[in-house]
């Protein structure tokens, strides 16, 4: 039981000798906030990145596997057609295989001018491409 506080008193004016009463000097007012936390990378920003770099990687890969071997041959490269002398279907094959028909001796990018590898010496067939990519001349001599 308590006794109520003489007259005259604050009765919540804290007793320096009752436990949990706030020390004297304390203030009464507003409560503190917690600091903020510190700053981090959110979730929501990492899975954006992800995002942009798997659209970045597949969008890549489409335009490398869109492109045609006629595209990303290089001289001294063999082919091999897999299409016929009107409709032609060149594939890059190794040298040594019994495949390899013809070797590239020159290659001319953006351009369907075949009429430039008349002046390759080796030369003795061109193959010309035009496509959504870019244009290309194989100057090609059999194997």
């Amino acid at each position: 039981m308590t006794t109520p506080p003489p007259q005259g008193q604050n009765p919540f004016a804290s007793q320096p000798d009752q436990p949990g009463a706030p020390q004297q000097g304390a203030s009464f007012g507003a409560p503190v906030p917690p600091p903020a936390p510190a700053k981090r990378f959110s979730k929501t920003l990492l899975r954006i990145g992800g995002f942009i770099v798997i659209a970045i990687v597949i969008a890549l890969g489409k335009w490398y596997l869109g492109q045609s071997d006629a595209e990303t041959t290089s001289v001294g490269s063999c082919m091999h057609n897999e299409g016929s002398q009107s409709s032609p279907d060149l594939q890059t094959v190794d040298c040594s295989s019994s495949d390899a028909e013809y070797k590239v001796v020159e290659k001319f990018d953006n351009t369907s001018d075949s009429s430039k590898c008349e002046a390759v010496k080796e030369a003795e067939i061109s193959y010309y491409q035009v496509g959504d990519n870019h244009d290309v001349v194989l100057c090609l001599k059999s194997v």
